[in-house]
């Protein structure tokens, strides 16, 4: 069977192997060590001219509820082990820096959520009354759009893992009318426009072409991180825009090793080569075997199977407190919280990583499905698909 959609008069095509636009049927994740674990995507499948969010639940995860007490632990990573894994200055650095979460719909409870989940963890309050959270709709204003607590998820997700990696910048949401592509658009110069050094951006459609979309997030100075996608090799916009740096995803694991911690290809991750845009010029010497631009270019963890903890109290096909989440919806804020500590927005573009992959870790092992070049969907020494150039060591690389 073959699903069928348009994004702005552009006819493609996607398999029904993307198990997750089926919310009945949610995907069965598979853990590091092959056992499966249900999981439920926060948003439905997208329709014409619209994205979908990228936040993957854990549904055999049993939420907990309330604010989360020393004898009643949130499952899922947490700011410290985000950091750690990382070797991030999250406790020093990011001052004066403002991360802008660009997502649909409404989600009441933001402010309230991201409250408890940085009382949590002992981070720093971030409220609209200390001037560190602002919530605005595309415009700018306070008319802000309906409820989806698919979205509102997705939301909170956003909000608590740029907070867990940049505790100290300062957070706006910009809440999109819907998720059409012009909402979104719109969302995304709001953020820019309202002074965000960088904007995290955790959803996608279909492959298209920046002479279309690419006004929303052709932004000099300011760092835009989007998500590579949750349904394994495949391409997807705008995190194939050449404007952006797109997010693939890892599975993130503790080790013995020197480091601490290990990481492999999330099956789940997008990559690929888009149809319609240029590469970045630091993709030539990498070796990515495609014509236009290639998709990721740096990575972090988003395995729901080692899924970090999010606060959401809008709750979605009866789903709320403290729950665990993985998608790339989870990599993209966190490469926006490293950007975010690096501070270097204003003077770097999206091909900085690829002059700096030497402060990077190498991801080399791990595969997210078949494809006609191996390196497109197979992680190798150096670039790949799924992983990009790697994961952040520190910030030197941003």
């Amino acid at each position: 069977m073959r699903i069928t959609r348009r994004m702005a008069g552009l006819a493609v095509a996607v398999t029904a192997a993307s198990s997750w636009l089926t919310l009945a049927n949610p995907v069965q994740a598979q853990s590091p060590t092959g056992a499966a674990h249900a999981t439920l995507h926060s948003c439905a499948a997208p329709a014409a001219g619209t994205a979908a969010c990228h936040a993957v639940l854990r549904t055999d995860v049993a939420p907990l509820a309330g604010g989360g007490t020393a004898a009643a632990t949130p499952s899922g990573y947490g700011p410290a082990d985000l950091q750690s894994a990382y070797r991030l200055p999250s406790a020093t650095a990011g001052a004066g820096q403002t991360i802008a979460i660009v997502d649909a719909y409404d989600d009441p409870t933001a402010e309230a959520d991201l409250g408890v989940y940085r009382s949590q963890y002992g981070l720093p309050p971030c409220t609209t009354a200390n001037g560190c959270f602002r919530k605005v709709d595309q415009n700018g204003g306070a008319t802000y759009p309906r409820k989806d607590g698919g979205w509102a998820q997705e939301i909170s997700l956003d909000l608590d893992m740029a907070s867990a990696v940049c505790p100290n910048c300062k957070i706006l949401l910009v809440e999109a009318k819907t998720s059409s592509f012009a909402n979104l658009g719109a969302a995304e110069n709001t953020a820019a426009r309202l002074g965000a050094t960088v904007i995290s951006n955790s959803y996608g459609g279909s492959d298209a072409s920046d002479a279309t979309y690419g006004s929303y997030y052709n932004h000099p100075g300011v760092a835009i991180t989007v998500s590579s996608g949750d349904s394994g090799y495949g391409v997807e916009y705008p995190a194939s825009s050449h404007y952006v740096t797109a997010v693939g995803g890892t599975s993130l694991t503790r080790s013995g090793t020197t480091r601490g911690w290990t990481e492999t290809v999330w099956n789940g991750a997008g990559s690929g080569c888009s149809t319609y845009n240029t590469a970045l010029s630091g993709q030539a010497s990498v070796g990515t075997g495609c014509a236009k631009r290639a998709v990721a270019d740096v990575s972090a963890v988003a395995d729901p199977n080692t899924g970090v903890a999010v606060y959401d109290s809008t709750a979605y096909q009866g789903y709320v407190g403290w729950l665990v989440f993985g998608g790339t919806s989870v990599s993209a804020p966190v490469i926006a919280g490293v950007y975010g500590l690096a501070g270097n927005a204003a003077s770097i573009d999206n091909n900085y990583p690829y002059a700096h992959a030497g402060s990077l870790f190498d991801v080399t092992s791990g595969t997210n499905g078949s494809c006609p070049t191996t390196q497109w969907c197979t992680a190798r020494a150096g670039w790949d698909g799924p992983t990009g150039l790697g994961t952040p060591n520190g910030v030197d690389a941003f």
